[in-house]
């Protein structure tokens, strides 16, 4: 089989995936606003996927890399198939809004109100919230158009060397060379006037006149009417800035009526440009390259880098152009110059900018109807509320399944160990916390308190560096050991280690995870979370915060592994026994649950497995670059992917081991960053009870038959269809009522105990 056809492309595969988030929008039986919250997903997905591998990919096409993918496509033919199916999917993204989500959600009461479509009283509370709150902090800022005739009476005067500096920067950038536009200039030759078309060279994004504009922020084009005398267009730009309200709502009679920013500043250009002819207003918005990376052997002071790489990425090069579909050819060149984009990478949008900005619209009050039944993250009934941790743990390990049982224990479990006179030190990484962490808050409260507390905290952690740099500076100040991360590596294990003094000597508690310490996303993410006091899970714990808190080599740990060091061979080493058992005529299988797979050493060893017959099940949430169901290479692999209300994130590998199976969680991912220039953990589970949850969780996912979906060996991904015998299941559903069930059945339980009352004073 040819090489390139052994692997899928790893950019394409994950735009497949933004297209299953897609699917839900389009799902009728889900309910609406669920429907526009996938859809305002996918555009945050595509936003994200723009800024970083499309950026990457357009840089390394500067630099003049054209190695091919392992898939065998240059970088020329990725941004070419990426700009393809970008296109479409936008197409799609919009097809779906406009003809199927809007009008249905106008039906149901909630209306985006057009500008001509607003009655006397609209019109007043918009001109009125105008006037207060929208003009008085908008700027709009003129830019200069350089033509590059100085003969025409009607040119703005521009010297040779304006005239020259505006062709060069025209010529400098590293894009796709633009068709040169032109306007109409009148010009007079030997005392005969006629009209022609002279080039014009638009600014530059480096041109003192044209605005610093921020990125993935909204602003508007303005095309003014030219001077007296001249033909010459004139150009502003009214940036919108980060924290401006998108939807303004409106006086309406019933449901919830509301209109755009742009729309309303729109309305009342006129009252920004006094005096001036306004030819035309059209939305628009970049997204800058934001694939920067910092370079640590050269960082002195890691803190002030990090914050330098984020000011950097404001200024980052465009990538993307959306503009209005309504603008004309003239303000789109104009843009497309300014900015400079090449051509396939200016998309021309008929609706609204910016459809991730519709999430904030799902929260809307009075439409419980067109939102999923409510499902609360439930306590785990083997836990007593009013006992302490510690004893509950010093008993049994704990295993939680994230968000059907509440994340609220793993805080509760920092907490008390920040209140404990006898907790003598806490240990914990950080990579995304939410931005008003309690568990933060409680390693503040406990290093107050005289506890020895230290914190990881990943300041590469990309997107979260100002909020990380915040925590790092406030944990400081608390006088809490700060680590920034392992250099060279970002630090993206999840572990907590308390050490306790108790009777019988010191004692240590670990939480181990393949989630963030995120209260929050622990609602919308499904993670797992082992809690344990086992000694040698304990002593790696130590181990593990030893070898990335100082210069000492890593140890030999007892149970877990560590990337980059020994995960990925632990890994090879249990997919090669499942094959050599094989060969020998053994039972041999592997199921997997994880984000990602993407390594190439990683997809070869599953080849090779399939080849002498392990069953491999994976289940695998977005990019997928191993090719499934191929004869003679893949036939014994399946790869599914559910996409449902909870984000699937849990990392959970299984191997069966000639019987004596080994069930392991961890926070990595089988892609290369995670192998190889992550420090990440994989954390056997070997207590029986956890086990066994843990692979009842496993398998609930893999018989999923309504939100699962398979993948094809041509690349595609096709609803898994139940045979006529197996019941309908949808496994978030399932695992939702199975905890629910487990409280319900943990009553039922206490109701059989009977305890008398005695009588005052009587004897026990």
């Amino acid at each position: 089989m040819a090489a390139e056809s052994r692997f899928f492309n790893r950019e394409l595969s994950w735009l497949e995936f933004d297209q299953r988030v897609l699917d839900e929008a389009r799902d009728p039986t889900i309910p609406l606003l669920e429907r526009l919250k996938f859809l305002a997903i996918t555009s945050s997905n595509l936003d994200e996927f723009t800024m970083v591998r499309v950026g990457s990919l357009q840089l390394l096409l500067a630099e003049g890399e054209s190695r091919p993918d392992p898939n065998g496509l240059t970088t020329t033919e990725q941004l070419r198939a990426i700009g393809e199916r970008m296109h479409s999917f936008a197409d799609e993204q919009y097809r779906v809004y406009l003809s199927e989500l809007e009008p249905a959600l106008a039906q149901a009461g909630m209306r985006r109100v057009q500008p001509q479509e607003l009655n006397d009283r609209q019109r007043k509370h918009v001109l009125a919230l105008f006037e207060q709150e929208i003009f008085p902090v908008l700027t709009p800022m003129a830019v200069a158009v350089v033509l590059d005739s100085a003969t025409s009476d009607l040119a703005p005067e521009a010297s040779a060397n304006e005239t020259r500096a505006a062709k060069k920067r025209a010529t400098k950038k590293k894009v796709a060379p633009l068709a040169a536009p032109t306007i109409p200039v009148l010009t007079r030759t030997d005392g005969a006037t006629s009209v022609t078309d002279a080039p014009v060279f638009f600014p530059s994004a480096d041109t003192p006149s044209f605005p610093p504009l921020i990125n993935q922020s909204l602003s508007l084009c303005v095309r003014l009417a030219p001077s007296a005398g001249s033909l010459v267009p004139r150009f502003a730009i009214v940036p919108f800035g980060r924290n401006r309200q998108r939807f303004l709502t409106l006086p309406s009679e019933s449901g919830f009526s509301f209109i755009l920013l742009e729309d309303v500043v729109g309305l009342f250009l006129a009252l920004l440009f006094p005096g001036e002819t306004i030819e035309e207003c059209v939305p628009f918005r970049i997204t800058r390259n934001a694939d920067l990376e910092l370079r640590e052997d050269l960082a002195f002071d890691l803190l002030r880098e990090m914050q330098e790489i984020v000011n950097a990425r404001r200024e980052g090069a465009c990538v993307r152009l959306e503009v209005a579909e309504s603008g004309s050819r003239i303000v789109r060149e104009f843009l497309q110059s300014a900015v400079a984009v090449a051509d396939e990478w200016v998309f021309a949008v008929p609706g609204p900018l910016d459809l991730g900005a519709f999430f904030r619209l799902t929260d809307s009050q009075g439409f419980d109807a067109l939102r999923y039944e409510q499902w609360s993250p439930k306590p785990l009934p083997q836990v007593d509320p009013a006992e302490s941790l510690f004893t509950t743990i010093a008993r049994r390990d704990v295993l939680l399944y994230h968000p059907y049982e509440s994340f609220d224990l793993v805080v509760r479990l920092i907490e008390e160990a920040a209140d404990d006179p006898d907790v003598l030190a806490i240990k914990q990484t950080l990579y995304r916390s939410s931005a008003k962490s309690p568990i933060v808050a409680a390693l503040k409260r406990a290093a107050q308190k005289g506890k020895y507390v230290t914190a990881v905290v990943e300041l590469k952690a990309r997107f979260d560096e100002l909020r990380n740099i915040e925590w790092a500076r406030d944990l400081e100040r608390a006088e809490v050991q700060v680590i920034y991360g392992v250099k060279g590596l970002k630090t993206h294990a999840k572990v907590c280690l308390i050490v306790r003094r108790e009777p019988q000597g010191i004692t240590r508690y670990v939480h181990f995870g393949t989630g963030n310490y995120n209260e929050i996303t622990s609602r919308i993410y499904s993670d797992v979370s082992l809690m344990t006091c086992n000694d040698d899970l304990g002593a790696d714990a130590t181990a593990f915060f030893n070898a990335i808190t100082g210069y000492s080599q890593p140890q030999q740990f007892r149970k877990i592994e560590m990337a980059p060091i020994g995960l990925r061979d632990k890994l090879l080493e249990m997919i090669e026994a499942e094959a050599q058992r094989k060969k020998h005529g053994q039972k041999a299988v592997i199921m997997a649950k994880f984000n990602a797979l993407v390594d190439e050493r990683m997809i070869e060893a599953l080849y090779e497995a399939s080849q002498e017959g392990v069953k491999i099940r994976l289940n695998v949430r977005g990019i997928c670059c191993l090719r499934p169901g191929v004869p003679g290479l893949s036939e014994n692999i399946t790869v599914t992917s559910v996409v449902d209300r909870f984000l699937e994130h849990a990392r959970v590998f299984y191997f069966y081991h000639g019987g004596d199976e080994r069930l392991f969680i961890s926070s990595a991912d089988w892609m290369p960053r995670n192998l190889d220039r992550r420090v990440e953990l994989l954390v056997p589970v070997e207590d029986p009870a956890c086990r066994t949850k843990l692979m009842a969780i496993m398998k609930t996912h893999f018989q999923d038959n309504v939100k699962a979906k398979k993948l094809l060996p041509n690349g595609t991904y096709e609803r898994v269809k139940p045979s006529s015998s197996a019941e309908p299941c949808r496994s978030q559903e399932v695992l939702y009522r199975r905890a629910i069930d487990a409280i319900e059945q943990a009553e039922r339980a206490a109701l059989t105990v009977f305890e008398p009352h005695r009588a005052p004073g009587a004897e026990e």
